[in-house]
């Protein structure tokens, strides 16, 4: 997630996954040393030590085999520990498949491992003398039991820890997309926006325009009706989206008349898409007030939406002074309000950009995953 500008950016829930991955880290490294050095003492007692009275016995081979076989399987679970978390966030039959076909390879490496060592520390043969399918076999057994549960407890971890993340994540983005919703509200019903409308519909009440002011009366209650209603979601489809805007902009029209062009290019396809609620809204508003209101001439506004790859492109270009001309707080605010929701939504698979073409007007392109808005 990247915002261009000199906005100071809100603290990102990043750091709620980086502290989760901290906690999960620890418990990984006590299961991990505290699970081999049992497996160590399991060995001992009930392998090595009834052979203690063995003629041919070697204690010292034994013991210095079973630290080469606990280290090595030490770092294979490691191994596979590190693997079980690249797939973890795949389908769970995906990840069920991958994790134990793997837990399986390393069982065999971990076999021939052990088997190989003790021939060569133990018996002080060659590592693979006098190897015969019933000897291998019967080690193989218990070489991949260890592996499979050694993968059946990193999977309950990691996947348990995926769920418990993905819950929290929805609680955050939950309360944060409400609070977004209500500070935007705050923000559209601003003095500035309530006196701006309103003298336009007292100017049409003067010219006796009454038809034309009942009409952006009616517009604007319908967006007011619409701002409401909306607190109460936290995301909508594109196309939502865009009859919002339409409302907007007709009140504004009223007010600019042809100085106000806006131009949507919107692809079929992303009609659907969800994106969180009320999300362009603060941008247009932010163009109007920028682009249009202090130019005598107007100005154009443009507004496109395609679909690329696996993701859902929005940008809203306009003709007005850059960013950095006008020093636009509310543009500022407007940009921070995006990226939040956004990345929680997305949990941070999108971007926002503000960009100039040379030097003059404002391009925001929004970028999030192509998702289709179920209610």
């Amino acid at each position: 997630m990247k915002i261009h500008g000199n906005e100071n950016l809100a603290t990102s829930p990043l750091e709620f996954e980086l502290s989760a991955f901290k906690r999960l880290s620890n418990q990984f490294w006590s299961l991990q040393i505290g699970g081999w050095s049992c497996y160590m003492a399991v060995v001992f007692i009930a392998i090595i030590r009834p052979q203690f009275e063995s003629p041919d016995f070697n204690l010292n081979g034994q013991i210095i085999n079973l630290a080469v076989e606990t280290l090595s399987g030490f770092v294979l679970s490691f191994i596979q520990w590190l693997f079980i978390q690249r797939v973890i966030h795949r389908t769970l039959q995906q990840t069920l498949i991958m994790s134990f076909l793997s837990a399986a390879l390393l069982g065999l490496i971990f076999n021939v491992i052990k088997l190989a060592c003790y021939k060569v520390i133990v018996h002080n043969q060659q590592w693979n003398q006098a190897w015969n399918m019933l000897e291998f076999g019967g080690w193989l057994l218990f070489s991949l039991a260890t592996m499979f549960v050694w993968t059946s407890v990193f999977f309950i971890m990691l996947y348990n820890s995926k769920l418990q993340r993905e819950h929290e994540q929805l609680l955050i983005a939950q309360s944060q997309a409400k609070d977004a919703q209500l500070e935007m509200l705050t923000y559209q019903l601003n003095p500035h926006f309530m006196f701006n409308t309103m003298n336009a519909i007292s100017t049409l009440i003067l010219k006796e325009e009454n038809s034309t002011a009942s009409e952006m009366l009616d517009k604007l209650c319908d967006f007011f009706r619409y701002s409401l209603r909306a607190t109460k979601q936290t995301k909508s489809s594109l196309k939502d989206e865009l009859d919002l805007l339409q409302l907007y902009l007709s009140i504004e029209k009223v007010r600019f008349g042809n100085r106000l062009k806006v131009n949507f290019d919107i692809d079929d396809d992303v009609l659907q898409c969800v994106l969180p609620n009320m999300l362009c809204q603060p941008i247009i508003e932010n163009a109007v007030k920028y682009a249009v209101e202090p130019s005598k001439e107007g100005g154009d506004i443009f507004f496109t939406a395609s679909k690329k790859g696996e993701q859902l492109v929005i940008e809203i270009t306009d003709t007005g002074k850059t960013f950095e001309d006008v020093k636009r707080k509310g543009f500022g605010i407007g940009l921070r309000n995006t990226r939040s929701r956004l990345e929680v939504m997305f949990n941070g698979h999108c971007n926002v950009d503000l960009s100039h073409e040379h030097g003059k007007g404002n391009t925001v392109t929004m970028t999030m995953p192509y998702e289709v808005y179920n209610e």
